[in-house]
């Protein structure tokens, strides 16, 4: 029996968003020096960045033309990938990179479990 693209997606969410309650975020902190290109320099200011690195995460999904690609066009905001296929960038989860990278692997991984050809393409900000 065929499942449809409606459920995968579910499945798929699912997944993301418990790997994201798990997810081991490193925090960072940012510190900034009276010469920024001299980090022996006095620090001015520090703040404490609990969601870790800033960055971007989007599951890439080929086909475009497959039937789950054209059920992601019909829901989500998704675009071209430069390298073919179909991009879905993950927009949740504020600029943190791991969470983001977290939901996406997760995603992908019942994406390929289904038989659908998707990879993580992430970087950091």
């Amino acid at each position: 029996m065929k499942i449809s693209p409606a459920t995968i997606y579910a499945q798929a969410n699912a997944a993301g968003n418990a790997a994201v309650l798990t997810a081991n975020v490193t925090p960072m902190i940012v510190t900034g020096h009276a010469n920024p290109l001299d980090d022996s320099s006095k620090v001015t200011e520090q703040y404490f960045v609990a969601d870790g690195v800033c960055g971007f995460a989007s599951v890439i999904v080929k086909p475009a033309n497959s039937s789950f690609a054209r059920y992601l066009k019909t829901i989500r905001r998704t675009y071209k990938h430069y390298y073919g296929g179909l991009n879905m960038p993950v927009s949740e989860f504020n600029q943190s990179l791991q969470r983001k990278e977290a939901y996406a692997e997760a995603f992908a991984t019942v994406l390929r479990q289904s038989g659908i050809d998707a990879y993580v393409d992430s970087r950091m900000d």
